[in-house]
């Protein structure tokens, strides 16, 4: 199969990682049969915004958006990076978009600076705490380290959002492989608990229930209430919980809940770090939000083995693998261990350089 051929893929589900790779393996990408059973079919209003985000972070890239709104063709170009601001729909977090950003940052032709404003966090997408605290210290694994961050200007909860965050980004020439096996011991945890519009003792209380469980395990356990007020609390009232374990290897686990209509701060606290629990019996390297990010950057890494362990695959992750076989023809090879009920995934790079970016 040639370079320039157009892969065919049906459905909504994961139209967002494929446009990605679409992007950064140059080959064009149709995808067909979106919603075409549904009441209402074709794209979503924040699957517009995600078009229009991609468009905006390339150049030359052609968009072709069928009459019914059910089949989309994207001609990929290079990506630019610079300045993009957008205002997202409040039918997804701003980190629907800012997962889409991770991916394609570094190998543009300049810096990026986003700035994005909508939702700050849900219980659907990662929350920009999580991207914050632990996504974009994870490209420390991949040699990105100077010059990344994620700056969050005003809280935005759901239904009506109002929040915003600034993502800066450097370029790489490439990304370096990865040997990252041993996922070492929980050695401390981390956390945030945020309130927008409501008491500030709510946040306290996230904290107090979230260490009562925690409290047992380790003792280096740290969270930060965040209450924001006024014009940086956004247009509604809510609070939540971002909480990271990281190990003695330099392994992260993420777990995060947002509170629903009617939930008591004591169950979020609860409830999400028996979430982070979960995810330290899981082990591995990345955690399971995390599994797609360590993936694609060890097939965009040089021509040489790349190895990390991961937990129990995930369906995203699963479909992900697949993807990733269609447009970068690179296979991984899977090795179960049973003692620790992990993975390790080995794969050879594909020698992907950014040809963008400006030597000095």
């Amino acid at each position: 199969m040639s370079k320039r051929d157009t892969l065919q893929f049906e459905g909504h589900k994961f139209l967002k990682q494929r446009l990605v790779l679409s992007i950064l393996s140059q080959r064009p990408v149709r995808i067909v049969k979106i919603r075409s059973d549904d009441e209402n079919p074709g794209l979503r209003d924040y699957e517009i915004t995600l078009l229009r985000l991609l468009d905006r972070a390339t150049n030359g890239s052609k968009l072709e958006i069928s009459h019914t709104g059910t089949s989309v063709l994207l001609r990929p170009g290079m990506i630019t990076g610079g300045r993009i601001e957008m205002d997202c729909p409040v039918s997804r977090a701003i980190g629907y978009y800012l997962e889409a950003l991770v991916a394609l940052a570094p190998f543009g032709k300049e810096q990026m600076t986003a700035v994005l404003r909508g939702i700050t966090m849900n219980n659907i997408d990662l929350s920009v705490d999580t991207i914050r605290t632990a996504t974009l210290v994870n490209y420390r694994n991949f040699g990105i380290e100077e010059g990344v961050e994620l700056k969050i200007t005003k809280r935005g909860a759901p239904p009506k959002g109002g929040g915003e965050v600034r993502f800066m980004c450097p370029v790489v020439r490439a990304v370096k492989p990865l040997n990252f096996i041993d996922q070492g011991k929980i050695r401390r945890i981390r956390g945030i608990a945020y309130a927008t519009r409501v008491s500030p003792q709510t946040a306290n209380r996230i904290v107090e229930a979230a260490r009562g469980e925690l409290n047992r395990f380790i003792p280096d356990i740290y969270i930060y209430t965040d209450v924001y007020k006024g014009a940086e609390s956004g247009l509604s009232p809510g609070f939540g919980l971002s909480l990271v374990a990281e190990s003695t290897t330099g392994a992260l686990m993420t777990a995060e809940l947002c509170a629903n209509p009617g939930d008591a701060p004591e169950d979020v606290g609860r409830d999400a770090a028996k979430m982070l629990l979960n995810e330290v019996v899981r082990g591995g390297c990345f955690d399971s939000s995390h599994q797609w990010m360590a993936l694609l950057m060890m097939v965009l890494g040089p021509e040489h083995v790349s190895r990390t362990r991961i937990g129990k695959l995930t369906p995203f992750t699963i479909q992900y693998l697949r993807d990733i076989r269609e447009f970068f023809n690179i296979t991984f090879k899977i090795k179960p261990d049973p003692e620790t009920n992990t993975i390790t995934m080995t794969c050879l790079g594909s020698g992907f350089t950014n040809v963008g970016k400006k030597t000095t």
